[in-house]
């Protein structure tokens, strides 16, 4: 399993149960259908973009490394939120992308 962030192993470690359920949860949609996992990494990323979520999006996108996925790749998805959402939160996005892209080059 990918490093999770400080706040979901708090969690993790203060409600099991639940977390339990969350990843069942997790595993059970991931193989509900065809998609392959760098796809799923993507949608999910485009998802935490266009709910406006920074942490799930430096969550994703940092997934989305660790499968492999081509900084290219991944701002692009970001680029496509850009007529859907509006250049202004696009513009948001792409800066938490980059939180991850640009920490890892370091």
């Amino acid at each position: 399993m990918p490093h999770l962030p400080k706040a979901y192993q708090h969690f993790k470690s203060e409600f099991p149960n639940v977390w339990s359920a969350y990843d069942q949860l997790g595993a059970a949609v991931h193989s509900a259908g065809p998609l392959d996992e760098n796809t799923r990494a993507l949608l999910k990323l485009a998802l935490a973009v266009g709910a406006q979520m920074e942490g799930a999006t430096h969550a994703h996108t940092a997934r989305a490394r660790e499968l492999g996925i081509s900084d290219q790749a991944i701002r692009q998805v970001v680029l496509l939120a850009a007529p859907t959402l509006g250049f202004p939160r696009m513009m948001a996005a792409m800066t938490w992308v980059d939180d991850i892209l640009n920490a890892e080059q370091k």
